[in-house]
């Protein structure tokens, strides 16, 4: 009996383990991430460059990204946020001011952005299987009304 006891106890000790290092993957997405144009579409005009860097933050992400939009005007949007469905604040975009993300599977989360408190699109945000592509499906109205639907691609630096 002893000896159960004492398998039982090492066996619940294990089990913990293994959550405890499964629940520590590292987020796919971290690293840095350069726009590749020839692999990206859009209905209006993609950006001259784009360099994406993602940080882990305890449960959360750190999202900087900058760019050169096709007019050559420059941009820096910063954000942090948690893949808990909830809304947290963009800084630098003139399109929107807080993101929310929900993660759908390891590699994939969906996001939805918001200018002033109003719906203004949502991003699909898809790593590849080998971790050497992001790709983002987004469909967005931007500051002065335009539709945008886009496919960007982005190779691991």
């Amino acid at each position: 009996m002893k000896y159960l006891v004492r398998t039982l106890f090492f066996v619940g000790l294990l089990a913990l383990l293994i959550v405890a290092i499964a629940g520590e993957v590292p987020d796919p997405v971290v690293g840095t991430w350069k726009f590749n144009a020839a692999k990206s579409t859009a209905n209006r005009l993609v950006p001259k460059s784009e360099t994406r860097t993602y940080i882990a933050a305890g449960d959360g992400v750190v999202l900087t990204w900058e760019g050169v939009a096709a007019d050559g005007m420059r941009s820096t949007v910063k954000t942090t946020f948690h893949y808990d469905g909830k809304d947290y604040p963009v800084t630098g975009s003139p399109d929107f001011d807080t993101i929310s993300a929900t993660r759908i599977d390891a590699n994939t989360i969906e996001t939805k952005e918001k200018h002033a408190g109003k719906d203004i699109g949502t991003t699909r945000r898809a790593i590849s299987a080998d971790g050497k592509t992001l790709t983002l499906h987004q469909r967005h109205i931007t500051a002065d009304g335009q539709e945008v639907s886009s496919l960007l691609v982005y190779d691991r630096q």
